[in-house]
């Protein structure tokens, strides 16, 4: 898990390939190493962190990227009334699952990764949300050996 701290490797490359040619709406912004990966594939990125301190750190390093736009703040606040996403990477602590919804796309991509896989989906609120919801085709996927991401897509 990466603890809100940066996202790991397997998880950039997840998220650039699934980011291809979409718009894109980053909850949790972190330190902006997922939101610099997907700018790479992604035809616009707008990613949120409400810590300030982090918030700045990703700015700074997002500065430059034509294609990116780091906001601090509340995610559902400052999101309500955009899109809808293409993809919506939900990265951030607290899940509003209605409001993500209402971001994502007919067709587009939900994902939520620091997961430990193997866990039950009965009594955990984002794997029951994620994997039951009839809205949404999911699967859980191995991103190392040690750590798991839901990709789903809205029907």
């Amino acid at each position: 898990m990466t603890d809100g701290g940066s996202s790991i490797p397997a998880v950039q490359a997840l998220l650039r390939a699934l980011a291809a040619g979409r718009d894109v709406a980053e909850l949790g912004t972190g330190y902006g190493e997922a939101a610099a990966a997907m700018t790479e594939t992604a035809r616009s990125v707008v990613t949120v962190e409400l810590d300030p301190d982090r918030a700045a750190a990703a700015r700074e390093r997002l500065a430059g990227l034509p294609n990116v736009e780091a906001l601090e703040g509340d995610a559902y606040e400052l999101l309500r009334g955009r899109g809808p996403f293409g993809l919506v990477f939900a990265d951030g602590g607290a899940y509003d699952w209605e409001a993500i919804m209402e971001l994502l796309a007919p067709g587009g991509i939900l994902v939520k990764d620091d997961l430990t896989p193997g866990r039950p989906v009965v009594g955990d609120p984002v794997r029951e949300f994620l994997l039951r919801d009839p809205r949404l085709v999911a699967a859980e996927i191995l991103t190392t050996p040690t750590t798991a991401a839901i990709v789903a897509v809205r029907g």
